[in-house]
C-alpha cells in the first residue's frame, strides 16, 4: 500500500451529539495514522474540564488564537507558519483532517499549533477563560444550504457571545464564507453582539495572512465570492 491508501477506521462506540459542527464522513490515510500515532502525543491536547495551561502546552507565552474547523488543515499551516510569534490551539473532530493537519507540522516543522479533537463549544465553555484568547479564526463553516437547516449554522447569537467574552479587548474574530446569504447572517449576527465592533463597513478585505486554498482559487475562477467579517472585541469600559 501507498502511503495516501485510506484504510478503514476502528469502530466507534456512540458519541454524544457534536455541537460546533458535524463529523463527516472519511478514511485516515497510513500517512495520517502514522502522523496521528508519531505526533499525536506532543502536538494533541487533550479535553478536560479544567483551564487551559497555554504557557505549559507550548513552552512559551505568546498571543494565543483559537481556531475553530480546520479541515484538512492546509490553511492552517501556512497561517502559522507566517505567524511564528503567535500559537494556535485549533479544535477539529474530523480524524482524518486532525491525521493531515499533524502530517503538515511534521513535515515542514511547525512548531506553534496544538489540537484539540473535541466540540470547541466544549473547549471555549470549560477550557478556556474570558479574555484569554487574541484571536479567533471559522473559515468556511458548513453554510447549512436548506432553510430548515439554518439553525445548525455554527454562527447563532449565543456562541458569538461566548466567543466574544473569549477574546481579550482589542481581540478579533476572522470568519470567512463563500455562501453569501450566510455571510449576510453572519454580518448580522456579528453586528449585535454589543462586545464586538466591526472593523469594516460590512465586508473585511481578506487580511494578508489568511491563504487562498485550491478550493477558493478553484471557486473564485468560477465566479463565486468570498466574504471575509473581522470584528474586533470592544475595550473594557470604566
Amino acid at each position: 500500500m501507498t502511503e495516501d491508501t485510506p484504510i478503514s477506521p476502528a469502530p466507534e462506540h456512540p458519541q454524544r451529539r457534536i455541537r460546533s459542527f458535524v463529523l463527516r464522513a472519511g478514511r485516515t490515510t497510513h500517512g495520517q495514522a502514522r502522523a496521528l500515532e508519531a505526533l499525536g502525543p506532543r502536538y494533541l491536547v487533550e479535553y478536560a474540564e479544567a483551564p487551559f495551561d497555554a504557557t505549559a502546552a507550548f513552552g512559551r507565552a505568546a498571543p494565543l488564537i483559537l481556531e475553530i474547523g480546520f479541515g484538512m488543515g492546509e490553511a492552517t499551516a501556512r497561517i502559522a507558519q507566517t505567524r511564528p510569534e503567535d500559537d494556535f490551539l485549533c479544535c477539529e473532530v474530523h480524524e482524518p483532517g486532525v491525521g493531515a493537519l499533524l502530517k503538515r507540522v511534521g513535515e515542514q516543522a511547525i512548531a506553534n499549533i496544538r489540537i484539540v479533537r473535541h466540540d470547541a463549544v466544549e473547549v471555549l465553555t470549560h477550557m478556556l477563560a474570558p479574555g484569554q484568547l487574541d484571536g479567533i479564526h471559522i473559515f468556511f463553516p458548513d453554510p447549512w444550504h436548506k432553510k430548515r437547516h439554518h439553525k445548525r449554522r455554527l454562527i447563532q447569537p449565543p456562541l458569538v457571545a461566548l466567543l466574544a467574552s473569549r477574546l481579550r479587548p482589542g481581540g478579533y474574530l476572522h470568519c470567512a464564507t463563500d455562501w453569501q446569504p450566510y455571510a449576510e447572517q453572519m454580518l448580522q449576527v456579528l453586528s449585535a453582539e454589543p462586545l464586538l465592533v466591526n472593523t469594516a463597513a460590512g465586508w473585511a478585505p481578506r487580511p494578508a495572512y489568511r491563504p487562498l486554498t485550491k478550493f477558493e482559487n478553484r471557486g473564485l475562477r468560477l465566479g463565486h465570492g468570498v466574504w471575509d467579517l473581522v470584528f474586533t472585541r470592544r475595550a473594557a469600559t470604566a
